[in-house]
């Protein structure tokens, strides 16, 4: 909780009600990012991250990190485009690489990742990329330091690979949510994580970064 306290004191904290509200990363940063402050510190053995985004950078770039003392990538969701149009997802330091089809992040994107000890799974836009195995002793044990807008590369030390664009609707969860709970979350119903609560969200942002409205781009329309 040492952690804790220390970004609390260095930055502007806050509790916030962030349905409808979005972040924005307006250009490229060694110093612009949010740290987002889990309800619970762990341990995980499964989790589950959901989220919107959009970005116009034709570079590699960090949508989400959780780094520990002895993790540098315990959970990391990683994007190059271009034509490597590859997303990495890194869960326990081990590196996952899922070849994309087709994706264009320019417009909003909804995108779920999701891990276990024998399958991890990555979910855009209702398309699903599945690796499975078995990954001894996956786990989360360390007080987590979970950022967006750019990635530490050691805990709490230099970063790198900074997101320009804008992120909406991230939710966090401590166990493996079904195809039918991600099927949901891209038809934009109401759900909030159990770490990560978008609806309830406790934040630190350094430098610039904005909270603005957010308006759904693909509403659903009454018949």
């Amino acid at each position: 909780m040492l952690i804790w306290l220390m970004l609390w004191i260095s930055g502007v904290w806050g509790e916030t009600d962030m349905k409808d509200k979005l972040f924005a990363f307006p250009k490229e940063s060694s110093t612009s990012y949010v740290w987002l402050l889990p309800e619970y510190l762990g341990p995980f053995s499964e989790a589950t991250v959901c989220m919107r985004f959009h970005s116009n950078l034709t570079r590699e770039y960090s949508l989400f990190s959780l780094a520990t003392w002895r993790k540098e990538n315990a959970f990391l969701l990683h994007y190059y485009p271009g034509k490597r149009n590859q997303f990495l997802l890194s869960v326990d330091n081990q590196d996952h690489f899922y070849d994309l089809q087709g994706n264009n992040f320019t417009e909003w994107t909804s995108i779920c990742a999701t891990w276990n000890s024998s399958t991890l799974v990555l979910w855009i836009d209702g398309t699903k990329y599945t690796k499975n195995g078995k990954w001894d002793d996956v786990n989360i044990t360390a007080e987590p330091l979970i950022r967006i807008g750019e990635k530490p590369y050691i805990y709490g030390g230099n970063f790198n690979d900074s997101f320009v664009g804008e992120i909406t609707d991230l939710n966090m969860w401590n166990k493996t949510l079904t195809d039918e709970n991600i099927m949901d979350y891209f038809a934009a119903d109401e759900m909030s994580g159990n770490i990560i609560n978008w609806n309830a969200l406790y934040y630190v942002t350094s430098q610039d970064v904005s909270i603005k409205p957010y308006v759904d781009p693909y509403p659903c329309i009454p018949v």
